[in-house]
């Protein structure tokens, strides 16, 4: 009994492929729906931009939203000077710089044990991490500062960077845990095979593979930790140990508020986060899409 076939000559499969990349209306409303989110998302980024130029009688008079009379940059120099932003910038740097790269490690070294040496409960231990992630802040404060004074750490960087590393790390490791859980038994074995301890295994097997997975996670920590405000302000007590976003709240008074100085230094304060991202824009795309098996 002969079976009929259909064969698809290169017109066809090019005639079928247009058709199912055609452009309907759905496609042109998903289009218009992302371009408004788009515009809501820039709006106050662009309500910062025109206030940040502007001076203090122009912003009384006119209001937010209208265009700057001329161009003030005494703003950015009154913020510059008054909070010292080139202190508060390092300080800021070296925190999330050295928490990105320790809770990285840290979350690598106990996704490993827990997702690859399977210790005896592994989803109770995993669960206690995503626990650990979803404490808010304030129940965790009064403790942690308490400690910070009793092993001299009150109004030093490193407490700061202490508690950032295990906060950062709790939702990492609960990550690499769920992807070292599934890696291929059969390269640890070969490994094994080949005599590797398994510190070897950890750094020349496991690591090359979930790198990309890593560097994600880095630059998560990185933003994460620059954008932290309220452990910041209670551990970090003195202007030359205090970050970014403190020194922005402290531009607010309780009755009065220069608008156009905070604009200003909104502004100033965003470019380095800008530059950051754009510098590790390539990787956190690759980081995403890669880690695949080779």
């Amino acid at each position: 009994m002969a079976v009929a076939t259909e064969v698809r000559t290169p017109e066809v499969r090019r005639t079928a492929v247009d058709s199912r990349y055609r452009r309907g209306p759905g496609r042109w409303l998903v289009l218009a729906a992302a371009v408004v989110v788009g515009l809501a998302v820039l709006a106050p980024f662009g309500i910062m931009l025109l206030n940040a130029f502007k001076s203090p009688q122009d912003y009384a008079a006119n209001g937010p939203l209208s265009l700057p009379s001329g161009l003030y940059l005494d703003g950015v120099v009154a913020f510059w000077e008054r909070v010292d932003f080139p202190v508060k910038l390092w300080n800021s740097v070296f925190i999330s710089a050295v928490v990105a790269v320790l809770g990285a490690l840290l979350s690598l070294l106990n996704a490993y044990a827990i997702g690859i040496g399977r210790v005896k409960g592994r989803l109770w231990i995993v669960a206690l991490f995503l626990l650990a992630n979803m404490l808010p802040q304030e129940a965790l404060i009064y403790p942690l500062f308490t400690m910070a004074q009793s092993v001299g750490l009150s109004n030093s960087q490193w407490s700061v960077i202490i508690i950032f590393t295990v906060i950062q790390s709790a939702f990492g490791t609960y990550l690499l845990s769920s992807v070292l859980g599934t890696f291929p038994p059969a390269l640890l074995e070969a490994a094994q095979l080949d005599g590797a301890s398994r510190w070897r295994i950890l750094w020349q097997v496991v690591f090359p593979i979930v790198r990309p997975t890593l560097s994600v996670l880095m630059i998560f920590f990185f933003i994460w930790t620059w954008n932290e405000f309220f452990i910041p302000l209670v551990m970090l007590t003195s202007n030359d140990t205090q970050t970014i976003p403190i020194a922005l709240a402290s531009l607010q008074g309780d009755r009065m508020m220069d608008a156009p100085t905070i604009n200003a230094g909104s502004l100033v304060s965003l470019v380095p986060a800008v530059v950051f991202f754009l510098i590790f824009q390539r990787t956190l795309t690759r980081g995403v899409t890669a880690g695949a098996v080779k």
